[in-house]
This record gives C-alpha cells, structure tokens and sequence, in this order.
C-alpha cells in the first residue's frame, strides 16, 4: 500500500532546517522579552491603552510562532509517536510556553481587572479585539496567585502532560492478536478498529477478542494515567473556584449549562428510538439478547462497495458540490497538496482528526483509511473542519480559536452533506445500506457520546475521594453504557475497557470532550434544515456562522441562525430528523425479519 503522508514543508522543512531552528530561537526571545515587559509595566494602570496595545501585539506575535511550530511538531509526532525529534522539541516547546505561563496569567489579570474595561472594548478601534477581551475578563475571575499559576505550568510537564503521552505511546505500540480459522494474525489497535466493520460476523467477534485480551496487558498502566490526569484535574479546577470539571468544561466552551441541559434532556427523551433501531439489528444479524457490541458497525443491506482513495476523492468532491464550489474547491485543494496522512501504520497514532493551521491558513488532517463508507465520511467530517479553518482564518489571530461545541458542526454538517447526496441517488437496495451506515454513526454520537458523558462525570465524581484502578473503570464504563444503551446492546458483550483508547479523556485542557460532538450534530442537522428551505441565501449566511464561532458565545452564535440552544425543542426537531431515518430502517427491514 502507497504511504501518504501529509506534506509539512509549507510550515518546515524540517527539525534541523534553519527555519525551524530560527523560529524557536524567535519564540524563546520573544517570550522572554514578553516576560521582562509584563515584570515592569504591568504594575499600575498608567498610561494603560498604550500598555494594552503593546500587550496585544505580543500576543499576536506569539500566536503566530507558537501556531506554526507547535503544528509542525505535533503533526509529525502524531503520524510517528517514535520520533525522538518531535519528542524532543514537543517538550522544549512546552517547557517554554510553561515558564512564559505565569507571565502570561499575569497579563491576562492584569487586562481583565481593568476597572474601565467594558468602556473599552466598546470603542470602534478595539471592535476586533472585543471578544478577546470580554474572554480575557472572564478568565481573570479564574486565576491564581503567579506563584501558583508558575507551579501548575511546570507541573504539568511531569503531570497530566507526561501521562497523556505514556497514553498514546502504550495505545500506539499496543500489539493485537487475532485468531481466525485456526491462523493468528497480529494487527494494531488501529486496524483492529477496521476489522470491527467488516461483513463477516466471525472476523468481528474474534477483532474484539483479541483486543479485549490485548488490553489487559496495559490496562494497569492506563488506568494509572486517567486516574492521575483527572485527580489533577478535580485538584486545579476547584482551585481556580470551579465546583467542578464540568463547570470549567462549559466555560472554556463557551457554553451555558442552559444549553447543555435541554440538549441532554432531549437525547434521553429520544433513546428509545435508538435502542429499537439496535434490537432490529440485532433480529437481522440473527442475535438475541440484543446487539453484541462487536455488531455496532456490522453492515446491514448489499452496500459491499469498497473505495480506493483515489475514489474518494471523487466521492467527496462531487457531492460537495452539491453544497457550493467553494466547499469542493476546498477539498480538492486538500486532495491535490497533500494536506492529509491517509493509511494506518505502526507508530501512527489512531482516529482521526483536522489541525486548522493559522500561519499558513491551511489545515492538516490525519486519518486511517481503510476503504469503507465510514472511512470517506471520516474524510469528509475532516474536510469540514478544514472548511471551518477556511473561514475562521479570515478573523483576527486572535479571535480564530472556536470553543468544543461548534467545533464539530461544520465537519457534521459535511457528513449530511454527502450522506443526503448519496442517499438520494441510491437504489433500494444500497439506501438500506446507506440509512443503516449513517444510523450507526448517529448511534455512537448520540449513545456513545452519551454514555462516555456519564462515564466521566462518574470518574471525576469518584476521584475526588480515592485513585481508580483498571477494574473500576471497567465497572463504571460498563454501566454508563447500560444507562445509555438500554437493552439495546447484549449486556454479555460490552466493551468495559472503551475508556482505554480514547484520546480525550486524557487532555487535562479538554475535560468532557464528548458532549460537544452530539451539540456538533444536532446543531449540524437544524442548520441543513435551514439550508433546505433557502439553499441559494444560506451559503453566504453559514460562512458568515462559522466566522461567529471564534468570537462569539456558543449561545449568539446560534441566534445568528435564530435558533435558540436553551430550548429543549430545538434539539428535539433535530433528534426528529434521525428519528425519521430510524423509521424507516424498521420499515425496509420488517419484511426481512418477518420472514
């Protein structure tokens, strides 16, 4: 299989090049100027509005180096957690921005403090800054001592940091054993992800085997480093006067916990719709105590097809275009300069994900292509933060960071784009297929996600009081999975160890990384609503969202769309959307199962 890689070369070279080198010589200078500046100046409130602007153009200046060579290392580190240089750098840098940290905790108390603040941000020649500001003021309330926000940066190094990377370093390298008609064959953890999607019912249950029984062999470890990430997690955020995570979580999102509230209020209303699409799988595939876990992704109707990557492609770009040019310009800018690392290889981190890179005002995306369905929705959900990039890097520097919840909508609503597409071309036969592939996916955002909310708010809960060890995270997972699940699932086959491989339960910064992808869909979904009934008026009008989201509240970013999030029956008018295709499942499959 042809290796591609993404192609850096438009940030570095590479580690050695006098580029890389000169632009960390630039930031070590920069910071350490920025360091000696705050120390005198930001004392006293004289001569303030020059003091602000020279502050903001620090800022500015930082972003921009720290956006181009943290890519760059981190990028590579992902397509090989082996590389000492991205090792190397990845914590040079680090320690960098963790000596600058306090300096820059005490910038930000010393702008939010401003008694005159608001006044400020109201004048024209700040407008660009407004929102920055406003969230500068915010997290003012929320900082420590400089004593105390110097401890936790260079903490962290050998904390929550440290343990992240012995997480994806030990899922990385994790060898699986498969044994199949007599033959052992050994996979990653990665490929193994693959093998779960595969039509034959042996393959799958002997693919979850083995990484069941793989698991064990590092469970103990990663137990370690969840339990220790979020014990430091629960010590920091209550520090910082958070009831807890969840509270912090919502703030860095940008997000009420008005919103979030009718949000889960809805999904819970709806998940006897799911569990009913689940059991009728089930029936299908001949089980029955419900849907064993290995038979998530098993695929249902006569949609074999597989896709070369070239394929694709094509695949994609069409049925962007159903959307806009502008939207399959994009892709095809992506497919022809090499902005993505297709294939799974050893060392290769797994998933998947976009790096919208400011600097450049390109994004980077890596992925494990396989050549199902699933893989080229994948793509397109990337290409969609790619899109999101496109916009946003039309904002300020300082203003083009959007919070988690919107993170996921323009990628979502890439995958409706193209599923929708498809789906309206299709024959009986394939729409089946096609319905049942997108089912699966709406399952695991809306009960997955779910039932990963659950686990985590638990674990948080529970780590307040003592460590967690391995078997304890396999009980709360197991029933956070029953509570969302129902008896949808065959509770004989449950997956206790899903906490192990999931890359955002271990980012100190990202705690509740789940939530926001189920906001992503539903949001995602009353945005094509929209764009059904006004197509020509709405493309203009979605950039024009996307932009909002890096300087706007989770909140008024939809009512540019007038939609109101704190509203319980905006979620459920999208959940009626996946309810519809849920029907209809039921209803091309009655026939099958009656007989």
């Amino acid at each position: 299989m042809e290796i591609i890689n993404y192609d850096l070369t438009k940030l570095y070279p590479s580690f050695d090049s006098p580029e890389f080198q000169n632009d960390l010589q630039k930031l070590a200078d920069i910071l350490q100027t920025y360091k000696e500046y705050i120390d005198k100046n930001c004392r006293d409130y004289d001569n303030f509005e020059t003091k602000l602007k020279t502050l903001i153009k620090f800022d500015e200046d930082l972003s921009f180096l720290i956006e181009k060579i943290y890519p760059f290392i981190s990028l590579t580190r992902s397509a090989d957690t082996t590389n000492e240089d991205a090792n190397k750098y990845m914590a040079k840098v680090q320690m960098l921005l963790a000596e600058a940290s306090p300096s820059s905790a005490k910038a930000t108390k010393y702008i939010g403090k401003y008694e005159y603040l608001d006044e400020l941000m109201d004048r024209q020649e700040y407008a660009e800054y407004r929102f920055y500001l406003y969230e500068l003021k915010n997290k003012a309330k929320h900082q420590l001592s400089d004593e105390q926000e110097e401890i936790i940066s260079k903490m962290r190094q050998t904390g929550s940091s440290a343990w992240s990377q012995l997480q994806s370093l030990l899922t990385s390298k994790l060898e699986v054993q498969v044994i199949l008609n007599d033959e052992v064959k050994t996979y990653t953890i990665t490929e193994i992800g693959n093998l779960l999607h595969s039509p034959d019912p042996e393959t799958r249950k002997a693919a979850y085997l083995g990484m069941q029984e793989a698991y064990q062999k590092i469970d103990d470890s990663i137990a370690m480093c969840l339990s220790s990430i979020k014990g430091e997690v629960n010590f920091v955020v209550r520090l910082r006067g958070y009831q807890d995570a969840l509270e912090e979580s919502l703030d860095k999102s940008r997000t009420s916990k008005h919103t979030l509230d009718a949000m889960l209020q809805a999904m819970y209303e709806y998940l006897p719709y799911f569990r009913k699409y689940l059991r009728r799988k089930a029936e299908i595939l001949g089980r029955d105590n419900g849907l064993p876990v290995f038979d998530l992704y098993a695929p249902i109707g006569k949609l074999t097809k597989t896709f070369t990557y070239e394929e694709a492609q094509a695949f994609i770009i069409k049925n962007f275009a159903t959307f806009s040019d502008k939207l399959a310009q994009l892709a095809k800018k992506a497919f022809d300069n090499n902005w993505i690392d297709v294939y799974p290889r050893k060392g290769k981190v797994g998933g998947a994900f976009c790096y919208n890179i400011r600097p450049i005002k390109e994004s980077r995306i890596l992925t494990n292509f396989n050549g199902n369905l699933s893989d080229v929705i994948t793509i397109a959900h990337e290409l969609g933060h790619a899109y999101h990039g496109e916009c946003i890097f039309e904002n300020n520097i300082l203003s083009s960071h959007y919070p988690m919840p919107v993170a996921e909508t323009a990628s979502t609503f890439c995958e409706t784009i193209v599923m929708n597409a498809i789906i309206n071309e299709a024959t009986d036969e394939e729409k089946l297929a096609l319905i049942e592939s997108e089912l699966q996916d709406h399952t695991a955002i809306i009960c997955d996600i779910l039932s990963r909310f659950i686990f985590e708010k638990e674990v948080f809960e529970r780590r307040s009081d003592h460590p967690l060890n391995s078997k304890e995270l396999q009980d709360i997972m197991r029933e956070a999975v029953k509570q969302s699940y129902g008896d949808g699932l065959d509770h004989n086959y449950i997956n206790a160890f899903a906490w192990l491989n999931k890359p955002h339960y271990y980012s100190a910064g990202l705690s509740f990384y789940n939530w926001p992808y189920a906001f992503g869909l539903l949001f995602a979904k009353g945005l094509y609503a929209q764009y059904l009934n006004d197509k020509e008026g709405f493309v203009k009008h979605y950039d024009d969202i996307l932009r909002a989201t890096g300087k706007m509240n989770v909140e008024d970013v939809a009512k540019q769309a007038g939609i109101d999030v704190t509203d319980v029956n905006f979620w459920r008018s999208s959940l009626e959307l996946i309810k519809k295709n849920i029907e209809l499942f039921l209803e091309l499959t009655d026939k099958t199962v009656k007989h």
